[in-house]
């Protein structure tokens, strides 16, 4: 039966996925690129960028990379947030086609949850829908447009505090990064007691974040 999941959410050590006044200059505001600098080195970000052949591979990255391409297997559709998509006021610029160029990394529908609809977008093999609707109903459009495939919800933290809130994630991958943020976007907030219907494994890596996988269990 086809999954819900989430993968490469970084985190900081107080539970903030994204820092405070994210701009187009800084997409995860105050906390520049921090959260995700144990993706940057590995095989599976430089070859979504072009850079795989200038950049030499660190061998260290093997068990990051690991989780890195998991988010990528069996995936037909994609759900993101407003702030995953753009800025803040994003909607108001007609000209605004995401963070990825020409050509995003996604190659199936992605499913963007926004206030303010527009028409769809198509760029290379990524089409974005535009939804103003509720998590229940933005998976069931998700997974129709799957074909079988499972479904990655993409983040920000708050859609995906969403998601964890209605009980819809079969699987989320958080990559516990140390820092201390103390302000911005946060995971867990009102979500107590949540974990216990997951199967939960961790391991650090040698850059020194924890990947922390929980895994609904069976009923």
């Amino acid at each position: 039966m086809p999954s819900a999941r989430v993968h490469n959410l970084a985190v900081s050590l107080d539970g903030f996925g994204s820092g405070a006044h994210p701009s187009r200059e800084a997409p995860f505001g105050h906390a520049g690129t921090r959260l995700m600098e144990w993706f940057f080195p590995t095989p599976t970000f430089q070859a979504l960028t072009g850079v795989r052949e200038r950049v030499p591979i660190d061998p260290a990255t093997e068990a990051d990379d690991r989780y890195a391409r998991r988010s990528f297997a069996g995936i037909g559709a994609e759900i993101m947030g407003a702030g995953k998509f753009g800025p803040p006021g994003w909607q108001r610029d007609a000209d605004w086609r995401g963070w990825w160029g020409e050509e995003p990394p996604f190659h199936s529908p992605v499913f963007v949850l926004t206030g303010t609809p527009r028409g769809d977008l198509q760029l290379g093999e990524t089409t974005f829908h535009f939804l103003d609707a509720p998590p229940r109903e933005a998976l069931r459009r998700a997974f129709d447009a799957a074909q079988g495939l499972d479904v990655r919800i993409g983040g920000g933290p708050s859609t995906v505090r969403r998601f964890l809130a209605e009980g819809l994630v079969d699987l989320l991958h958080v990559v516990q990064v140390p820092i201390l943020l103390g302000r911005g976007s946060h995971l867990w907030r009102g979500l107590e007691g949540w974990e216990r219907d997951y199967e939960v494994a961790a391991e650090t890596t040698p850059s020194g974040v924890t990947h922390l996988t929980f895994t609904r269990a069976a009923q």
